[in-house]
């Protein structure tokens, strides 16, 4: 096939949740907008599939409510170490869902929405022209766009990537498990929190009756022990409580996903780019404010450009309204994968346990930033849906 060249007023890269919000409040906006996405149809990505309130904030406006799609409600969270199990209530409620029906989900929305979305679309490299940007495609292809949004998610563009980070040492897995009726039932509505030697993870239902067991581990001791088999079988030794969770459970995968490096603490932009989800920010996973931050930066994103602000305007705003919880996070989770941390983090907490509703509520995105949509548009554009 010819590879040929196309052009587009504005280019958006990749489709994930950042991405596909991004691209619908955009077309909903009637604006000429084209997104790219490398995988043809719905897939798994590594994520602890949690959404905190400013998410479902987010979806609901967009007129996707993830509760219709069967997420799992959650209004607990444990938090479980070597002999102690430490429970609180969530200072809001949440939901669990994969991403694998979420993203798809909102993908197909933005798409009635009046986004034209390419799949099976692997852009290579992104380079300037004297008008904008053009994209190269694996196939040949190209794109001209006078505008270009970076939602790529956590693989970098080559020649553009995202630079040192607070942690970036960790390695993250994801495996989707099917419990034992018991363990389905003791799980219930709440998020297990563990911690090991190394690192930390979680647990909680999702759609269909499904676990999704997802967890980080420093690279030295992925190293160290050789691989995912003897890590896994460590982390069942370290963390009795969620030994007892997976006994006579069955993987639903062959292999767990794995993602490396995870910049966690990245908060930037670069030049000229409007960076959306992980190309903008990458925050701890443990906090379960991840797809929150993407939905919110597509949204903040959609509403600066519209209003005529610059890339780096809207890049110093995310900032204020991230900076604070990410400083945190990052603290936590840096004490989280030490020897010292896995050791007092479970007693600290048995003494006062109300610090995790603390924890859970001071790494959100504040309220007052949160974008309010032109709820008009959205409904219009998006009926079709509806």
């Amino acid at each position: 096939m010819t590879a040929a060249l196309h052009t587009t007023d504005h280019l958006i890269i990749g489709g994930g949740l950042a991405g596909s919000m991004l691209g619908l409040r955009l077309a909903a906006a009637g604006k000429n907008v084209t997104l790219l996405e490398k995988e043809r149809g719905p897939h798994h990505k590594v994520c602890g599939e949690f959404l905190s309130r400013e998410a479902v904030h987010y979806l609901r406006a967009a007129g996707l409510d993830p509760l219709a799609l069967s997420a799992v409600s959650l209004r607990a969270v444990r938090l479980a170490g070597r002999r102690t199990l430490v429970e609180a209530k969530l200072p809001f409620p949440a939901l669990s869902i994969s991403r694998h029906v979420l993203d798809e989900a909102l993908l197909i929305r933005a798409e009635h929405a009046g986004c034209r979305v390419h799949r099976g679309a692997y852009v290579e490299t992104l380079t300037t022209t004297p008008h904008g940007w053009e994209a190269h495609l694996r196939d040949g292809d190209r794109w001209n766009a006078r505008t270009v949004f970076l939602a790529n998610g956590k693989h970098d563009l080559r020649g553009h990537d995202r630079g040192s980070a607070a942690q970036g040492d960790l390695v993250g897995f994801k495996m989707h498990w099917r419990l034992s009726p018991a363990q389905t039932a003791a799980l219930g509505d709440a998020m297990d929190l563990f911690l090991f030697t190394g690192g930390y993870g979680g647990l909680s239902l999702i759609e269909e009756n499904r676990a999704n067991l997802c967890l980080v581990v420093k690279r030295s001791r992925l190293r160290k022990l050789g691989g995912w088999d003897a890590l896994f079988g460590s982390i069942l030794a370290d963390v009795p409580h969620l030994a007892q969770r997976l006994n006579g459970a069955e993987a639903l995968w062959e292999r767990p996903l794995a993602v490396s490096s995870i910049p966690y603490g990245y908060l930037a932009g670069r030049p000229g780019l409007w960076c959306v989800g992980d190309q903008a920010a990458v925050i701890p996973s443990f906090t379960g404010d991840g797809m929150s931050i993407a939905l919110h930066s597509a949204s903040l994103a959609a509403r600066m450009f519209l209003a005529g602000e610059t890339s780096e305007q809207y890049h110093l705003t995310l900032r204020t309204h991230l900076t604070r919880n990410m400083r945190l996070a990052i603290t936590l989770s840096q004490l989280m994968v030490s020897g010292v941390g896995r050791a007092l983090a479970p007693i600290a907490l048995s003494l006062l346990p109300a610090s995790l509703r603390w924890i859970a509520d001071a790494t959100r995105i504040p309220t007052e930033e949160l974008v309010e949509p032109q709820q008009e548009s959205l409904d219009a554009r998006g009926s079709a849906l509806s």
